[in-house]
């Protein structure tokens, strides 16, 4: 939406490049706590919102460097490697902007779970990164939905059915858990929620531009046969050289351009008044 890209443009020389580095580096430090001091997490670095609103405000931060794969060491550093992956791939396609405020924007919801749940409920929770990751696995999906993973390292399953397996897991616990349980899970993924509203255009629901889109597909049937149908307009690339490649439409563009999946967010967008293409990643 315009308000995002507007905010994009004024605040992005304040983005941290690199992200992941540093997260990775904070799990790696709760990763060697848990194998040889386990109890020091718990104790002075986890989310508890008794004990922020007693003034230990550091655990806003700390609480982030627990790992995933819930402290072994082999679960640990598989799931480091799989969230680094995500990460790096998600902050090279949308811009360290974007990514730098889709996982503080996480963080963030968290803390305020936590809060929450203990001013209104009374209940003490311990929020760990573990939503925070799932988070990062969802914005992957929607981004690339077709991406296979080897489940069980052997088993391909596309990242759009993992994905929702884990999203029925969400609205179950949802249903059947208590309020506290359902504010913990809406805030702690909100910025799953929030940010793809605010970084999706809601124009291509628009009436005028389905007919545009429909008036393209219909010439696009009438293609001779040797022909493409998608072209990405920064980089060239077509079905034909890779198939699995994603296309989709810009609708801020004027006229019927296609971009790849790495080019989607990053072009620079055609309007009478800008009428070249290419990409504006730094």
């Amino acid at each position: 939406m315009k308000f995002f890209y507007n905010l994009e443009r004024r605040y992005r020389k304040y983005a941290i490049p690199n992200l992941m580095y540093y997260i990775i580096g904070m799990y790696g430090t709760g990763l060697f706590l848990q194998l040889f001091a386990p109890e020091f997490y718990l104790q002075y670095l986890a989310l508890d919102a008794q004990k922020i609103l007693s003034g230990q405000v550091w655990r806003v931060v700390t609480f982030m460097i627990y790992p995933p794969g819930g402290g072994s060491l082999f679960g640990s550093l598989i799931g480091m490697y799989l969230y680094y992956m995500l990460g790096v791939n998600l902050e090279r396609i949308w811009g360290a902007f974007r990514f730098n405020v889709y996982f503080f924007m996480g963080v963030i919801g968290h803390v305020a779970a936590a809060l929450v749940v203990y001013i209104f409920f009374r209940q003490r929770i311990y929020l760990t990164t573990e939503f925070l990751n799932y988070s990062l696995f969802f914005a992957f999906a929607a981004t690339f939905p077709d991406l296979e993973f080897l489940l069980f390292f052997v088993i391909p399953i596309k990242a759009k059915w993992m994905a929702m397996f884990n999203g029925i897991y969400f609205l179950y616990e949802f249903i059947m858990g208590n309020m506290a349980t359902r504010v913990t899970i809406v805030m702690s993924l909100i910025n799953f929620f929030v940010f793809f509203l605010l970084t999706r255009d809601l124009n291509r629901f628009n009436p005028k531009e389905i007919k545009r889109k429909q008036n393209f597909h219909r010439q696009m049937k009438i293609m001779p046969q040797g022909g493409t149908h998608h072209k990405c307009a920064v980089c060239g690339r077509t079905e034909k050289d890779n198939p699995n490649l994603e296309f989709r439409y810009c609708s801020k563009c004027e006229g019927s351009l296609e971009y790849c999946s790495e080019h989607l967010y990053t072009h620079k967008h055609v309007t009478s008044d800008n009428p070249t293409t290419g990409d504006t990643t730094n």
